[in-house]
């Protein structure tokens, strides 16, 4: 189950489809899509998708968590980040509105994220970042996670290991 989270500014709302409505004016800015593709949804589409993500990964052994980003001073949703868990590896995503950006609002949300994912055990998080865009690598290395030689699909992967319970790295 998908904790809701909480960092000094934000509320990480488990995601929910009554979230579609508000999210689709957060996400709907072509220019969100330059560095991963695709258009914004229409709000119909979105609402199904997040029914689907809500209802949790079909897949056996592996776990979805979906948050949306409310900035708890403008009382409004400006984003989200996701984790997706199989086994100890979690691969992890964020997308701030653009209305909301350059506040650190991902900065903040992400660590609160992959911290959270360490916390439970996870051994590794993962992040797929695109080589041009900064303002992401940047989060990434504000959670942790470092550039690594790899890449998928043009896409530089990012990683942050945690150590196995009871290991002391000092």
């Amino acid at each position: 189950m998908t904790p809701r989270l909480r960092t000094a500014r934000l509320d990480l709302l488990p995601l929910h489809p009554d979230h579609a409505p508000e999210m689709a004016g957060v996400l709907a800015d072509p220019a969100l899509h330059r560095y991963t593709g695709g258009e914004p949804a229409a709000l119909e589409d979105l609402a199904a998708r997040y029914e689907r993500l809500a209802a949790g990964s079909p897949e056996p052994g592996v776990t979805w968590h979906n948050w949306v980003l409310r900035l708890r001073d403008e009382a409004c949703l400006t984003g989200y980040a996701q984790a997706t868990v199989s086994g100890h590896v979690a691969e992890v995503a964020w997308v701030v509105g653009t209305a909301w950006q350059g506040r650190g609002i991902a900065r903040e949300a992400a660590p609160a994220v992959v911290d959270w994912l360490g916390e439970r055990g996870t051994a590794e998080v993962i992040a797929h970042i695109h080589p041009d865009h900064h303002a992401s690598a940047a989060v990434a290395a504000a959670a942790g996670l470092a550039p690594t030689g790899e890449r998928q699909e043009g896409e530089i992967r990012w990683r942050r290991k945690f150590p196995a319970p009871g290991v002391d790295l000092a």
